[in-house]
């Protein structure tokens, strides 16, 4: 296995295309929890270009009734990233200081529960939630800086690299 560098100008290309629309390759979650966390996988894959196909534990989309659950649900999608041994993006936690065009944050609107994977599109000099600036679906966006969520609780994803064969 050898480590690549994520495409951070691809990723955040494809996410500012995909932003207010929904690219008929993916089912569109919108009507079964959420779009989100979806959307954040495929702005990573575009980042990648390599998915990882571990049954359960992989990252993977290749249709509504085969992926994997990193593929859709923000729990899953942050234990692969912060574990992935395998091939695919990989991601650690970081605070906001670290965080570059392409990365993902995630939300919690309780404090309890994460539930909301927004992609950044764009940081700005010192990075703060007023000038990071996020896409997203389920409710969609682009652009929209961070600060104006409502969120109680909030982790950063940096992808440090990408493995493949």
């Amino acid at each position: 296995m050898r480590k690549i560098s994520y495409n951070r100008d691809s990723a955040v290309s494809y996410a500012h295309r995909w932003a207010y629309g929904r690219n008929p390759k993916y089912y569109n979650f919108d009507r079964l929890g959420g779009d989100c966390t979806n959307f954040a996988s495929q702005v990573l894959y575009a980042g990648s270009e390599v998915m990882n196909p571990k049954p359960t534990f992989g990252w993977y989309y290749y249709s509504l009734n085969n992926r994997a659950p990193a593929w859709t649900g923000v729990e899953f999608l942050h234990n692969f990233l912060v574990k992935n041994q395998g091939i695919g993006p990989v991601g650690v936690e970081v605070n906001l200081s670290l965080v570059e065009p392409g990365d993902i944050v995630q939300l919690s609107f309780d404090g309890m529960v994460f539930s909301h994977s927004p992609t950044i599109v764009s940081v700005g000099g010192s990075p703060s939630p007023s000038n990071i600036l996020v896409a997203a679906h389920t409710f969609d966006a682009d652009n929209r800086p961070l600060s104006t969520y409502q969120y109680v609780s909030i982790r950063y994803l940096h992808i440090t690299h990408v493995n493949t064969w």
